[in-house]
């Protein structure tokens, strides 16, 4: 038997959904960081009401810094799937760019945005 070179059109279909669901979820939670870096959702005394501890200042500016991060992140994650979306299109998602070889669909199944086997980054880390 000939070894797969590509995912099936069915077998790309069932990563497309998995990685559309995906961007849904990430893009909500987006949202969600920036509404609060905007505090859009709050009543709206956050920023002027007058603090009497330093401690409490500094602690939501940490947060906001770390929300920011983490949005960032998310950002990041998201051109990522959107990236795994093209490959999908062009079908050539699942193959590994260091080896050609194909991805394992567990891999797959859990970071749909991958394009490297375990085997692969693990021999790049070294």
């Amino acid at each position: 038997m000939a070894e797969k070179t590509r995912y099936s059109d069915e077998e790309l279909e069932e990563f497309r959904e998995i990685i559309n669901e995906k961007l849904r979820l990430a893009r909500r939670d987006l949202n969600s960081m920036m509404e609060q870096l905007r505090n859009t959702d709050g009543n709206g005394i956050e920023d002027t009401s007058p603090t009497y501890k330093a401690l409490e200042e500094g602690s939501a500016s940490q947060s906001k810094e770390e929300i920011a991060q983490m949005a960032n992140r998310q950002q990041k994650f998201i051109m990522g799937l959107e990236a795994a979306l093209v490959r999908v299109e062009n079908k050539t998602y699942g193959i590994d760019r260091m080896t050609g070889e194909l991805i394992p669909k567990e891999r797959l199944r859990v970071v749909p945005h991958a394009t490297l086997s375990v085997a692969s980054k693990n021999a790049r880390k070294k």
